[in-house]
């Protein structure tokens, strides 16, 4: 269970950096952290069903 949460954690701050360093403002930051949070998060929810169904 702990992948997609840490996968949303680490999609919200890379997205945020990465709008940080092309110069956006908050509101920037804001929807790229959310877009890569999503994206990190249903990375780890694959990674979390197949290790689940690799070790069954």
């Amino acid at each position: 269970m702990i992948f997609p949460l840490s996968g949303l954690v680490l999609g919200a701050i890379i997205g945020a950096f990465r709008a940080r360093s092309r110069g956006g403002k908050g509101k920037d930051m804001l929807q790229w952290g959310a877009v890569f949070a999503i994206i990190f998060g249903l990375i780890g929810l694959f990674v979390l069903i197949f290790l689940q169904r690799s070790l069954v």
